[in-house]
């Protein structure tokens, strides 16, 4: 039997790798192989289900895996032989979608500021360049250690964002892409876009300290919610000639209608830390990166506090699902691969990680554990652009600690590389270097770092 190539391209069409298509059938992984490879088909009680989640007909899947042509409209089955006039329409909206999303000013952060025009000021965190919800932002940063963390088995359904054509282009074949993760994929292509099971945030609570409950997502269903938000919000800035759009131009942000409702608004709230080296004689510095746009889907070009990173698991595997479920644990990985190098923590070793005995976890624990690696939670925050939710955390590390953990500390990584001064390799922790970097820095970097000088007594202390 042949390959069923159409059957996988459908899958990727949507974002979906093996592994997270199997997790959403709950089949197991090489089962999925067995039907693409057309040496197994699905048993007929299973097809409901799979063409449920490849949002096709039945009759549509019975031709995925036969091998048949679907309807023209499918983005994955379009002719192969276009026409001249088709294939110029073709690269016009290819061509439209990249000005859109390399437009001037899109990669920093005057769109996000520009976006929080549009809610009121009730909604802003102070400094006005993020959003904040009801008990997102702490008056004062907590312990992290204080933060009390719940995974819910329960699923909870999310309202469909739509319509997204006018933010989707056409594929080569001349139907519409599906899924904005695929279109930068294909047409942008940057070296680090891998769909990876994420922790959905359900619910924060401050009723007695901070309290966050989480399910589970993937990372292409939030990336691709939070692109064409922001790209419907660029298209429809240029169009303005650069003011701040009507909501009127904004359809989808307007179906969302209060940004921090988990049951309309798919969210999973990565951890951003501002890592600070905590000098005796007072002469304290902080860690910037700068994101490399070649590198990364989003936030290219702008600076960033480090380490940052998706709040995930490790893998798949339900015993690193809860395993990994918790910040620091997810900060410790992020340190390891963004100021070490190590690669990065992926699942795709022989076990589950050993945060008591495998270095340099066993360090970090040693050195978090004698109170000389200290870490504050100062709740979250939401880009404006993309509606995107971060939790924002600030490090402090004694120097010795700083210089024996971080001794490998590099320059470069996957994602981009370090900013520092003075041909160091961080920045004074001082208000004129904040004051320099602004115009540099992400919207949420920059409100972490103001809220982090502000409180520097507490944080130093």
């Amino acid at each position: 039997m042949d390959r069923r190539e159409r059957l996988a391209g459908r899958r990727e069409a949507l974002g979906f790798t093996q592994e997270s298509f199997a997790r959403e059938i709950g089949v197991e992984l090489s089962t999925v192989g067995r039907w693409e490879r057309g040496t197994q088909a699905p048993q007929p009680w299973m097809r409901p289900k799979i063409a449920k989640a490849l949002k096709v007909s039945a009759d549509e899947l019975a031709a995925l895996l036969s091998g048949e042509a679907l309807r023209s409209a499918d983005p994955v089955d379009a002719s192969n032989a276009l026409g001249p006039e088709i294939a110029e329409h073709v690269r016009q909206s290819q061509a439209e979608w990249l000005r859109v999303r390399r437009a001037a000013g899109a990669r920093g952060r005057e769109l996000a500021e520009l976006a929080a025009w549009l809610y009121p000021v009730s909604k802003r965190a102070p400094g006005g360049h993020v959003l904040a919800g009801p008990g997102w932002l702490l008056d004062t940063p907590v312990e992290l250690d204080s933060v009390r963390l719940n995974l819910s088995e329960v699923e909870r359904p999310v309202s469909k964002l739509e319509p997204v054509d006018h933010v989707l282009p056409l594929t080569d074949r001349g139907a519409r892409y599906v899924g904005y993760s695929r279109a930068v994929r294909d047409l942008v292509r940057p070296r680090l876009l891998e769909n990876r099971l994420s922790y959905r945030l359900l619910e924060v609570s401050q009723s007695d300290g901070l309290e966050l409950t989480f399910g589970t997502t993937t990372f292409f269903e939030v990336f691709d919610i939070k692109e064409c938000l922001a790209h419907e919000f660029k298209a429809a800035w240029l169009a303005s000639g650069g003011s701040v759009p009507d909501w009127s131009a904004l359809p989808l942000r307007s179906t969302i209608g209060d940004p921090f409702d988990p049951a309309r608004m798919l969210m999973s709230p990565g951890i951003s830390t501002l890592t600070i080296r905590k000098d005796r004689r007072g002469e304290h510095r902080f860690m910037m990166h700068q994101r490399d746009g070649r590198a990364v889907a989003d936030g290219g070009g702008m600076c960033t506090v480090m380490p940052s990173g998706e709040f995930q698991p490790s893998s798949l595997a339900a015993v690193d699902v809860h395993n990994d479920f918790s910040l620091w644990r997810n900060i410790m990985r992020e340190y390891s691969e963004e100021f070490l190098g190590n690669p990065e923590h992926d699942g795709a070793g022989a076990g589950s990680i050993d945060y008591a005995e495998q270095e340099p976890f066993r360090s970090f624990e040693q050195a978090h554990a004698d109170g000389r690696f200290r870490l504050w939670h100062y709740g979250l925050v939401m880009d404006a652009l993309t509606l995107g939710a971060s939790q924002r955390t600030v490090a402090v590390l004694d120097n010795e600690i700083f210089d024996r953990l971080f001794t490998g500390l590099v320059a470069t990584n996957d994602e981009g590389h370090v900013v520092g001064e003075g041909g160091r390799t961080d920045m004074p922790f001082t208000s004129e270097a904040i004051d320099r970097l602004e115009p540099r820095l992400s919207a949420s970097s920059l409100t972490l770092l103001r809220l982090a000088w502000r409180d520097r007594r507490l944080l130093l202390d």
